[in-house]
């Protein structure tokens, strides 16, 4: 029978999700740590393929920090405007901006505390941002990881901050942006939020707790 326990189900999760998605891509497209920051602000309560469609246009009008200083939040908002939360996004972005080049040189910082203070970047987008753009460890938690970690048994999904504080625990920390990345593509092609059955999914076939073992 197989441990129920979280630290006992943890090894066989990432051996499986090792052998499904080996070298996980980014899902937002970028080139350089601005335009991932950028993606990434842009796409929270959006999807990564609606950022995808947006950012090209976005990063050609202004590509780098000192280029969006200069634009006005209602043209940024008029590019943008197919995202969810466009006009408080646009508002962010060209505060963001205006930081990074007064404060920072037109450099994104390097660390959590400075990427936190720029406007519209909380923990997930700062954490995104270093694992990603500057290889720090680092466990970001959107709603996709934090609904999993619960429905496995990793986390008692009471919190973001709880669950990123377990799954810390659980993954070694030299593989955390690694799993960060596999987690998100096996919510999306096997564990959705809708419509879901435990039963059939590869994962939660074995590692739902029994509350969770029903057809969601």
């Amino acid at each position: 029978m197989p441990a129920r326990t979280a630290q006992g189900k943890i090894g066989r999760i990432l051996a499986l999700l090792d052998e499904l998605y080996p070298d996980p891509p980014i899902p937002l497209a970028h080139h350089d740590a601005f335009t991932l920051l950028v993606a990434v602000l842009l796409s929270a309560q959006t999807t990564d393929a609606r950022v995808n469609l947006v950012t090209p246009a976005l990063f050609a009008r202004a590509g780098t920090p000192a280029e969006l200083a200069r634009v006005s939040v209602e043209e940024i908002h008029a590019l943008i405007r197919t995202c969810g939360l466009a006009p408080a996004k646009a508002k962010n972005l060209a505060g963001l901006a205006r930081v990074l080049v007064q404060k920072h040189g037109g450099a994104v910082p390097q660390s959590f505390e400075e990427l936190e203070e720029l406007p519209g970047v909380g923990h997930k987008t700062a954490s995104v941002v270093m694992a990603q753009a500057f290889g720090v460890p680092a466990f970001p938690v959107d709603t996709h990881i934090h609904r999993l970690a619960a429905r496995w048994g990793l986390s008692d999904g009471s919190n973001v901050e709880r669950t990123e504080r377990d799954l810390k625990a659980l993954v070694p920390r030299e593989r955390w942006n690694r799993t960060h990345l596999q987690v998100i593509y096996f919510g999306r092609e096997h564990c959705p939020a809708l419509r879901h059955d435990p039963a059939a999914c590869p994962i939660c076939s074995w590692a739902a707790p029994p509350k969770r073992a029903k057809k969601e």
